[in-house]
């Protein structure tokens, strides 16, 4: 399993984290996605074999949000 922060630009609220994480976790490979409004990112946990950082990336933006990732890995 992978592990990424995507930098997530847009979002005001907790409808919008719901939508963002709704968006990440329902993609094929996607084990763990958690949104942090303050800090405007998403933590990824996937199966890189399943999924791709641009397919993540794209499905934030189909929810309405920028998106992008970034060169920082995650610990759980």
């Amino acid at each position: 399993m992978e592990k990424i922060v995507l930098k997530v630009n847009g979002m005001t609220c907790g409808h919008c984290v719901g939508k963002v994480e709704k968006a990440l976790n329902s993609l094929p490979g996607v084990e763990v996605a958690k949104v942090d409004l303050k800090k405007g990112t998403a933590k990824v946990k996937y199966d890189e074999s399943k999924q791709t950082i641009d397919a993540m990336n794209e499905a934030v933006r189909e929810a309405g949000y920028e998106s992008e990732s970034t060169s920082k890995r995650w610990l759980i």
